[in-house]
């Protein structure tokens, strides 16, 4: 037996209804894979928040259990890639969506989704980096591939006190760029600053309708926003300069004109975390573990059990919570 969060359906007349628990799962229900890994921490992010609180409809098959992060110890293994011991990780790939995810004591997957955790990096740092980090760098990753270099001007990051924009501003910050940090809590400008923010931009200035074409204000931006936000932002970077968009928490909608695009020769980079190549993903990590500043990571993340999860979910969801969460799952 292991102990894992699993989402059930129930259907009273045309109703659904879900229900997330904690319970104890026997070990011949985890789904075939090749390896078998003891997972010793996972985190709690925003998909895993709307999938626990039935929030939005993250969730493809029932029972599932929730997290699209994990890192662990290999338990078992038939492929040759990995063996007993082999420290791993999990980003993405539609686990705790698609496939059983990482907020359980044991998880069973092939091996092609995994990634070797670097020398550098601990399992639960791994984790407090998690999709938040790994997504962030690929934003960065792909700035870079456009031409961003720090003597371009100041890069502006939306959605700042959440897991990618936290990441993003710091290690923008180590790699010498000025951040302009978006957010609506001005509480949190001190902390903001802490991980590298030179500038506070007022969320409200570039969440309304805005023109379609505004003052050149940034070099480049990474926006975890979406909508008019994304909009705003396009509208606003200066020419030739690249904007990387990770997420759509304010909406998938983007009400925005070709006038930056085409007049100011602007570029849009979409980031899709969930299937990069492994490949794709070792460079991230690679670059991850020479950027992250261990001592960072205590200051932008909280510790919570299995135990206190679903309830952590639901003040996630209320924008409760800053930074990131790692969900320690053994005991």
């Amino acid at each position: 037996m292991f102990k894992a969060i699993l989402i059930e359906k129930t259907v009273d007349g045309s109703n659904d209804h879900y229900q997330a628990t904690l319970k104890d799962v026997e070990e011949s229900q985890l789904p075939a894979g090749e390896v078998v890994v003891d997972v010793h921490y996972s985190t709690l992010n925003y998909k895993d928040g709307l999938a626990i609180t039935g929030s939005g409809p993250i969730v493809r098959s029932f029972p599932m259990v929730p997290g699209i992060d994990f890192s662990g110890v290999v338990s078992t293994s038939s492929n040759p890639k990995f063996a007993a011991g082999n420290r791993v990780l999990l980003n993405g790939w539609g686990f705790g969506e698609k496939a059983w995810g990482g907020l359980a004591q044991k998880v069973s997957v092939d091996a092609q989704y995994l990634t070797p955790v670097p020398a550098a990096i601990s399992l639960k740092d791994s984790m407090i980096i998690g999709t938040a980090g790994y997504t962030a760098m690929l934003a960065i990753i792909a700035l870079e591939k456009n031409g961003l270099t720090p003597d371009k001007g100041t890069v502006l990051v939306t959605g700042a006190n959440g897991g990618v924009g936290s990441f993003a501003i710091s290690l923008l910050a180590r790699l010498g760029y000025q951040v302009a940090a978006s957010t609506g809590r001005p509480e949190e400008a001190e902390y903001l600053t802490q991980l590298g923010a030179c500038e506070i931009v007022d969320r409200n200035l570039l969440s309304e309708p805005g023109k379609p074409l505004q003052k050149e204000r940034w070099a480049a931006a990474i926006d975890s926003v979406g909508s008019h936000t994304l909009a705003n932002v396009c509208a606003s970077i200066k020419e030739s300069g690249t904007v990387a968009a990770c997420g759509m928490a304010q909406g998938m909608d983007f009400p925005a004109s070709v006038a930056p695009f085409i007049l100011r020769n602007i570029t849009l980079a979409g980031i899709n975390s969930v299937t990069r190549s492994a490949e794709e993903r070792q460079v991230a990590w690679a670059r991850l573990a020479e950027l992250v500043d261990p001592s960072l990571l205590t200051s932008i993340s909280q510790e919570i059990t299995l135990d206190e999860t679903i309830e952590a979910a639901h003040r996630l969801m209320k924008g409760q919570i800053r930074g990131r969460v790692v969900v320690k799952i053994q005991d």
